[in-house]
């Protein structure tokens, strides 16, 4: 019997183990940290063996095949003993598109908006009626839902990390959002690593798949330029340059856009959409033209763009009070999303920002900086290189190293008028669990703080 060992307990080991029982495999799931209760209450319901707090080494290198957790990196020791073993590793949604039958896929990629995006194509599949699934970066675990449930469709956010470890995986409808240094640490500080791991979205697709793909980014169009042999049907979408595919495309111009796949087209328009600034016509471009292409009416795309709401953490409103606005932008893990976010303020703006920095190069943003924020607060245990980059940039900086000192040196700096803006460009790790935990607690300290506040 083939031998499954599942690397890690979070939510795309639970769901691949509980896959591999299901498909009769000899399976093993090792956690070197602590597994979630609610993952091992599941574990238990199906009789999967579990160890957590360490690794039985022997027992995984006795393995057949491998699923590896993407948050765990290559130079861990037990992934390069597997790797010296020649044992195979592969992904949560490498293993679970085995078992998914004639279901279709449509799968979002990118440095950013990617989040925002596959929400937005979810909400619209789910919308027309389709029988759809959420999975991937967010939603249900890919695997625990083929697992479980018998869907036509699947709606995969996917991380560079997911697509290292696809290799027969084939995305029916692929969408790359854009190509942006982030997660270097993990790509030997190799952009062009980082970047062709990005472009196994078009894997194994052929001529009667999509690919969706912003013109306006030059990595991409030279990443396409690196592969001669793409077949699929590409649906480019830009803002800036003049594009045109017979397959369709999407094109943005003066608050509106347009959209075609066939003979079948589409305007929005972008002053009536409830997710604002360029970013997001550029993400409802992208999820329009992905839609399309899975067969979605054109009525059904513009009326559920039109219903869509801001995704937590990018750019949501935490609350207003002697007008001053406070904006939480906890998922700004990279440049390029604080880049989208200082394009998008409109008044003076006290910035937060810092964390663990993954190899940043700051300069992108140091125009918006000098003319849009006032102050900026550097939350992190070394904010050294951010105070460096902007020390003759931003007239006020506050060097602070925890999270209740930083809320309260913005406090201090903003006066009506200013927005206060956590976008911090950086990952969470020094302070926080995850970017979530440090966006809820922004919302919290506002609540508690500001808009209560006698």
């Amino acid at each position: 019997m083939k031998r499954i060992v599942v690397l890690g307990g979070g939510i795309s080991g639970y769901g691949s183990a509980i896959l591999a029982k299901k498909e009769g495999f000899d399976v093993f799931l090792s956690d070197a940290g602590r597994i979630a209760d609610r993952f091992k209450r599941k574990l238990e319901e199906w009789n999967v063996p579990y160890e957590e707090g360490g690794h039985s080494v022997e027992r995984i290198l006795a393995a057949t095949e491998v699923i590896k957790s993407p948050g765990i990196p290559e130079k861990a020791p037990i992934v390069k003993a597997l790797r010296e073993r020649n044992i195979p590793i592969i992904s949560e949604m490498e293993f679970a598109c085995r078992y998914m039958g004639k279901s279709r896929t449509i799968c979002i990629t990118g440095s950013n908006g990617k989040t925002t995006t596959t929400s937005l194509i979810y909400k619209i599949m789910k919308d027309c009626g389709a029988n759809v699934a959420l999975g991937g970066n967010i939603g249900e675990s890919f695997a625990y839902s083929v697992a479980t449930g018998e869907y036509d469709w699947y709606v995969l956010e996917l991380s560079s990390f997911q697509l290292d470890g696809m290799f027969e995986f084939k995305a029916d409808v692929g969408v790359l959002m854009n190509i942006t240094p982030d997660h270097l640490d993990r790509y030997d500080y190799s952009f062009e690593k980082y970047a062709a791991s990005k472009m196994r979205i078009t894997q194994n697709q052929h001529s009667l798949n999509y690919f969706v793909y912003s013109a306006d980014d030059d990595i991409i169009s030279q990443q396409i330029a690196l592969h001669p042999e793409m077949r699929q049907r590409q649906l480019p979408f830009a803002a800036k340059t003049a594009i045109a595919s017979a397959a369709g495309d999407g094109f943005y111009t003066e608050n509106e856009f347009t959209v075609r796949v066939g003979n079948r087209e589409l305007t929005i328009d972008c002053t009536r959409m409830k997710i604002k600034g360029l970013h997001n016509a550029y993400n409802a471009m992208a999820a329009a033209l992905a839609t399309l292409a899975a067969g979605v009416e054109e009525e059904q795309v513009a009326k559920s763009i039109y219903d869509f709401c801001p995704v937590e953490h990018r750019l949501e409103p935490a609350g207003e009070k002697d007008g001053v606005k406070w904006i939480n932008d906890s998922k700004a893990t990279n440049v390029d999303s604080v880049w989208y976010a200082l394009e998008s303020m409109t008044r003076p703006t006290v910035w937060i920002a810092g964390g663990t920095d993954k190899g940043n190069d700051y300069t992108p943003l140091k125009e918006f900086a000098r003319r849009k924020v006032k102050a900026l607060i550097c939350m992190g245990v070394d904010n050294q290189k951010l105070v460096k980059e902007f020390s003759d940039i931003v007239p006020i900086i506050r060097d602070c190293n925890t999270f209740d000192e930083a809320m309260r040196a913005a406090a201090e700096c903003a006066e009506s008028g200013d927005t206060v803006l956590l976008s911090p460009a950086c990952a969470s790790f020094d302070l926080f669990k995850n970017y979530e935990q440090r966006g809820r607690m922004f919302k919290e300290w506002v609540a508690d703080n500001i808009l209560t506040a006698k």
